[in-house]
């Protein structure tokens, strides 16, 4: 098993890890219970879940901005934009010699960042992103509130609010248009009721496994069989 110290803990020459994996988190609101900071904070444990699976795996220093730009309109959101987030992700990567993989735990990420990927693969670098499939709703309901009382009860508010509870697709041209804030006065996009710490740590033990998963089938792709050679007679 791997330690979890993190890159930032090391000094240069204890650096050995073939990947170095970055979380993509955000600060923005997450309702009116969750702290700002949640999508870091997801994207830490996912990254730091895996590292302790497997002993190749270092972790840098999570970055906390993203694009969130759809969540303007509430106090404590902190965006970078699509554009600073691209920058950033290509020039991350072209610094470390060696394999990155990006953990993204915010939506709005995951379009700069596959145009980032893409970009970097074009020239050559071996760099994957994956972002976990929590399912149920899309922000600040049930999953991510189970996940915080897992990861960091003491952050949570008492309150378990509901918000929009339409589908996603159905959201997405005002939300285009107007933000989080015209589609829920709450910021919530889901309903936060029935989450527990035991559905937490059974959503993150699941990641986890799926995120170790991904990693092992991009550095240990299965090899190619071999055709049998029939003995000549």
């Amino acid at each position: 098993m791997a330690s979890t110290a993190g890159l930032a803990d090391l000094v240069s020459g204890d650096v050995s890890a073939s990947v170095v994996v970055v979380p993509l988190g955000a600060t923005e609101q997450h309702g009116p219970h969750l702290p700002l900071a949640t999508d870091t904070t997801i994207a830490c444990a996912l990254a730091f879940g895996l590292a302790a699976a497997r002993d190749d795996v270092v972790v840098a220093p999570a970055l906390p901005y993203g694009s969130s730009g759809e969540h303007a309109g509430f106090p404590g959101t902190l965006s970078i934009g699509r554009a600073a987030l691209r920058a950033v992700v290509v020039e991350l990567a072209r610094s470390w010699p060696g394999a990155m993989l990006f953990v993204c735990a915010h939506g709005g990420n995951v379009e700069p960042l596959r145009d980032a990927v893409r970009k970097l693969r074009i020239e050559g670098r071996e760099v994957r992103a994956w972002s976990p499939a929590f399912g149920g709703d899309a922000h600040a309901g049930r999953a991510e509130t189970s996940l915080m009382l897992a990861l960091a009860p003491e952050l949570v508010g008492a309150a378990r609010p509901a918000g929009n509870v339409a589908p996603l697709g159905s959201l997405m041209p005002a939300l285009r248009s107007g933000g989080v804030r015209a589609v829920s006065s709450n910021g919530v996009l889901g309903d936060a009721a029935g989450a527990s710490a035991e559905e937490g740590h059974a959503l993150l033990a699941r990641a986890v496994a799926e995120l170790v998963a991904f990693t092992t089938s991009w550095v240990e792709p299965p090899q190619a069989a071999q055709p049998s050679k029939e003995r000549s007679a």
